[in-house]
């Protein structure tokens, strides 16, 4: 790189979404911004819209055994990893007495498993370099009881309890982790959903004492905080992104 000083972070899923939002949060921040995504073209795009802090690298975290060799890759080219937002993650909604093994797996492979791989590839590196912050996204399916999601509310609840357990082995070797559980957060995906079903919306709007859905990019700037030296007293930490969904009745 030919700024050394800059902070180098990667975000997987970064072409859309969270994901982009803390991309795109970072890089104002004059922070480096790998970005991970199956679609090359997706990546590309979004890439060239953050601009030149970003670039795009195209992986399929469902090939776990070719982790190892990405984050090889990615410390090559760009000579340290400073900061992990493990954000990609696959949904699937279907009654739980429906889902197969294999469509169980997938979502767990994806969401939980190369999630961990990812992680301890990245944090063997940064503790070359002297630490690093860790900052995986959860999700409130993890608080609740949702049906229709058994999937995919087993592996962020993994992904809570992997964040608590490598806090307490890394903090010491100073790299901190931590986690974010985004609420209802409005995105394409989303608003689609909610048209569909505006029942359900009313419903999530009045047990949210703000009274709205999120953005995005407050889900962003929280990130920022986290992966940032003002949080450098902060580690094992599950933060609700939610506008009080989470306390709500």
């Amino acid at each position: 790189m030919k700024d050394k000083a800059k902070k180098i972070a990667i975000v997987t899923g970064g072409s859309s979404g969270i994901g982009y939002a803390i991309a795109s949060r970072f890089v104002k921040e004059d922070i480096i911004c790998i970005i991970i995504g199956r679609d090359a073209a997706k990546l590309k795009g979004a890439a060239e819209k953050l601009g030149e802090n970003a670039y795009p690298f195209v992986f399929d975290l469902a090939i776990i055994e070719g982790i190892p060799g990405l984050v090889k890759e990615i410390i090559e080219k760009y000579g340290k990893i400073d900061i992990l937002v493990n954000n990609a993650a696959i949904h699937m909604k279907k009654p739980a007495l429906e889902v197969t093994d294999d469509e169980y797996d997938k979502v767990i492979m994806i969401n939980q498993k190369a999630v961990f791989s990812l992680t301890r590839e990245v944090a063997k590196q940064m503790l070359k370099t002297g630490g690093g912050s860790i900052l995986n996204i959860s999700s409130m399916a993890s608080m609740y009881g949702l049906p229709g999601v058994i999937a995919y509310t087993a592996s962020k609840s993994a992904v809570e309890g992997m964040t608590r357990a490598l806090a307490t082995e890394l903090s010491p070797l100073g790299i901190r982790v931590n986690c974010i559980a985004p609420g209802f957060i409005l995105t394409d995906m989303s608003s689609s959903a909610f048209e569909k079903d505006p029942e359900r919306k009313r419903k999530v709007l009045s047990r949210t004492p703000m009274g709205r859905l999120g953005k995005p990019e407050e889900v962003a700037e929280a990130a920022l905080f986290l992966v940032s030296d003002a949080a450098s007293f902060i580690t094992g930490v599950v933060l609700p992104v939610d506008g009080g969904n989470s306390i709500g009745f």
